[in-house]
């Protein structure tokens, strides 16, 4: 077996918190996989995010890692504001919103294979953390907000 590189292992993580079968149980994408539009907008209390939101939300920070480790300058997420967008809103379907969630976990993939092994320990721009750890939480973000949805499907069914 040959070893993985420090590169490789990142990609890999992230790919199993995102739409790779995984020993831990669910990840993100499979955890939105054939949910009604009810189960979608539903909250567990006044002022909570209901799922639509959590997707959304893990797109945006998809970007921002994307953006930090490649040096791009803010403002060109495709959606007006920052960290949780209200869903649903008028005009706005779920499926657009699912691709665009594909489309930045695409994107920060791309520019994750691409980047130097040398610069992983290089703090990553507009960041006190490194690329390193920008890549690797943003993986444990995916997994976290995977678990999240999981307990608000459950809790729907009370």
């Amino acid at each position: 077996m040959s070893r993985m590189s420090g590169l490789d292992a990142l990609l890999e993580n992230l790919d199993r918190a995102y739409n790779r079968r995984s020993w831990h149980g669910t990840n993100l994408r499979d955890s939105v996989r054939g949910l009604t539009s009810s189960q979608l907008v539903w909250r567990p209390a006044r002022g909570r995010h209901n799922i639509w939101e959590i997707v959304v939300h893990a797109a945006y920070w998809k970007y921002v890692v994307w953006r930090r480790i490649t040096g791009a300058k803010p403002g060109s997420f495709p959606l007006a504001g920052s960290n949780f967008f209200p869903r649903p809103a008028k005009g706005v379907r779920w499926k657009d919103d699912l691709a665009l969630l594909e489309r930045t976990h695409r994107s920060l993939r791309n520019a994750i294979a691409k980047l130097p092994p040398s610069t992983l320990r290089r703090r990553a721009a507009g960041s006190k953390d490194t690329n390193l750890h920008m890549i690797a939480g943003v993986a444990a973000h995916d997994l976290y907000h995977a678990g999240q949805i999981q307990l608000l499907k459950r809790l729907q069914r009370r």
